[in-house]
């Protein structure tokens, strides 16, 4: 699995998906929590399976071309 997600993205999708995690503890008792878990997982991993299938890499923005 290579990286494609960008830095900043991955801080964005592992903040976000703590929150929703967090709602398990502190908000009312629902299950929309776990959808935090598939931020959280590919923020940690740095690898998303959709950008892989389509053929997206975020990794590159940012970057001087040579």
């Amino acid at each position: 699995m290579t990286k494609n997600i960008h830095n900043v993205e991955r801080v964005v999708r592992i903040v976000v998906g703590t929150t929703l995690v967090s709602l398990a503890f502190v908000g009312p008792a629902n299950m929309w929590f776990l959808l935090g878990a598939i931020p959280l997982a590919t923020g940690l991993l740095g690898w998303c399976p959709p950008y892989a299938l389509l053929g997206i890499n975020t990794c590159k923005i940012g970057k001087a071309s040579k």
